[in-house]
């Protein structure tokens, strides 16, 4: 995520590391389907539908639990 540019909403391409900063309570949910390595340099330029692929996670499930727990502003 560049600098100064708000998130309104977690898509596919919304890398791992920009959700973890800016809602930290996020990394369970993550933890929880097997993304362990949540902080490792290789997964912090993943997206999520990257992680998903590599995790066998359906991406629109885990699109639906992020943005019902993370509260971005609108």
């Amino acid at each position: 995520m560049t600098e100064g540019i708000t998130m309104t909403e977690i898509t596919k391409d919304t890398i791992i590391s920009d959700i973890l900063r800016i809602a930290p309570d996020a990394a369970p949910l993550f933890m929880s389907i097997g993304m362990h390595c949540l902080y490792c340099p290789a997964s912090m330029g993943e997206t999520v539908e990257e992680a998903c692929m590599v995790h066998g996670v359906d991406v629109d499930t885990l699109l639906d639990e992020l943005n019902s727990i993370v509260d971005l502003p609108e």
